[in-house]
C-alpha cells in the first residue's frame, strides 16, 4: 500500500505573505484617509474665511459709507480669511462685487509654503503620484433692506417722520393731540379720521405681518393697547433697565387712503427705531423714563390721553433672518445675509 506524503508543510508561511500584502493595502488606505481628512479640514477653514470676507464686504457696502473694504480689492479680506485658518494664512482668489444688485461673491484658496498656488501638500498620496491638491471654497452674501416679515409692534409711521430725522428723539403718537404737525402723514396727523397708524394685529402674537409690496389696513384708533404685547413690553423694559438698547423695525408708509379701520397704507420701507419709552392704554404699561433717560426731552413725555412710543430712528445693520431681503432703500434698515 502506497503512503501518501504530507504536503501541508509546503504551504507554511502563505498566510503571513497574504497578511503582509493586505497590510500594505490597508496602510495605504489609512494613509490616504489622513490626506483626505487634511483636505476636508482645509476646505472647512477656507469656507469659514470665505463666509467672513463675504459678510464683511457686504456689511461695509450696506452701511453706505466710503469704505475701501466695500470693493473688489478689499484690503482687509486676506487678513480676515487668514484669521479663519489654523495656520493663519489663506489666499483670496477673487471678490466679485455688484453694488447695484447688492451682492458679493468671494472665493478663497489654500496657501501653503512650498505648495502650488491654492494647493496643499499631501504626505502619503505621493506614493500614488499625487504630491499636492488644489482646495478652494466660495461664499456669497447679499445686502438690502427688509421687505417682508413680522414687525414686533402693530403700528406704522410716515416717511416724513423718518427722512432727515435719524437720531432725533420723537414721540410716535398713536392717540391724543397731534404731536407731529409738520408731518401730514404722521400717525396722529394722518388725514385718516380714527386711523392713528394702527395695523391689523395678528391674532396670536404681538405684531403684524408686513409686506412692503402689499397694502395693509389700519386696525383701531390707538386708544387701547395692542393685544398679546404685555410680555414683549415687559421684555423691553427689562432690557432697558439692564442698559441694553431696544431696537424694533417699523413699516414706513408714504401714502394712505380710507378711514379708521378701513384705512389702507402704502408701505415704502422698514426702518429701525430705538425705543426709549411708551404709554399704551389708559392703564396700560407706561414707561416714560422721565428720570432715567436724560436724552428724552420732557416735551416728549406721554401722559393723560396721550398714547405713543418715544424713541428715535437709527441707522441699523442686522444679520437677522426674520425678514425677507429686498432692495436697499435710503430710509430703511439694512440687512446682510449669506446666500451660499
Amino acid at each position: 500500500m502506497r503512503r501518501i506524503a504530507n504536503t501541508a508543510g509546503g504551504e507554511r508561511g502563505a498566510v503571513a505573505v497574504l497578511v503582509a500584502v493586505l497590510m500594505v493595502v490597508l496602510l495605504g488606505f489609512a494613509a490616504i484617509s489622513i490626506d483626505v481628512a487634511k483636505l476636508y479640514s482645509e476646505r472647512a477653514q477656507l469656507q469659514n474665511g470665505a463666509d467672513a470676507v463675504a459678510l464683511m464686504v457686504a456689511q461695509k457696502c450696506a452701511k453706505g459709507t466710503d469704505d475701501s473694504n466695500c470693493s473688489s480689492n478689499a484690503p482687509a479680506a486676506k487678513a480676515l480669511a487668514g484669521d479663519n485658518a489654523v495656520d493663519g494664512i489663506s489666499n483670496v482668489i477673487s471678490v466679485d462685487l455688484d453694488k447695484s444688485a447688492g451682492t458679493v461673491r468671494v472665493v478663497t484658496g489654500a496657501e501653503e509654503i512650498g505648495a502650488g498656488t491654492n494647493s496643499v501638500s499631501l504626505f502619503f498620496a505621493g506614493v500614488l503620484g499625487f504630491t499636492s491638491a488644489e482646495v478652494s471654497a466660495a461664499s456669497s452674501a447679499r445686502w438690502g433692506s427688509p421687505a417682508k416679515g413680522r414687525t414686533p409692534f402693530p403700528i406704522t409711521v410716515s416717511i416724513c417722520q423718518v427722512r432727515g430725522q435719524t437720531g432725533v428723539p420723537q414721540l410716535l403718537q398713536l392717540h391724543g393731540n397731534n404731536a407731529n404737525p409738520d408731518c401730514s402723514y404722521g400717525p396722529n396727523g394722518a388725514p385718516v379720521p380714527g386711523g392713528f397708524g394702527g395695523l391689523k394685529e395678528n391674532t396670536s402674537f404681538c405684531g403684524a405681518d408686513i409686506d412692503i409690496e402689499a397694502a395693509s389696513a389700519g386696525s383701531n384708533t390707538g386708544n387701547d393697547p395692542p393685544k398679546h404685547c404685555d410680555s414683549a413690553l415687559n421684555g423691553w423694559a427689562a432690557d432697558m433697565q439692564a442698559g441694553k438698547e431696544v431696537i424694533m423695525l417699523l413699516p414706513i408708509f408714504d401714502a394712505v387712503t380710507g378711514v379708521g379701520d378701513n384705512a389702507t397704507y402704502h408701505f415704502k420701507t422698514i426702518a429701525a427705531f430705538r425705543v426709549m419709552g411708551w404709554k399704551l392704554g389708559a392703564t396700560g404699561l407706561p414707561y416714560t423714563f422721565r428720570n432715567r433717560t436724560p436724552d428724552v426731552p420732557a416735551e416728549l413725555q406721554c401722559f393723560g390721553s396721550c398714547r405713543g412710543i418715544i424713541g428715535k430712528f437709527v441707522e441699523y445693520l442686522s444679520l437677522s433672518d426674520e425678514f425677507t431681503l429686498g432692495p436697499p432703500t435710503a430710509d430703511g434698515a439694512k440687512l446682510v445675509k449669506l446666500t451660499q
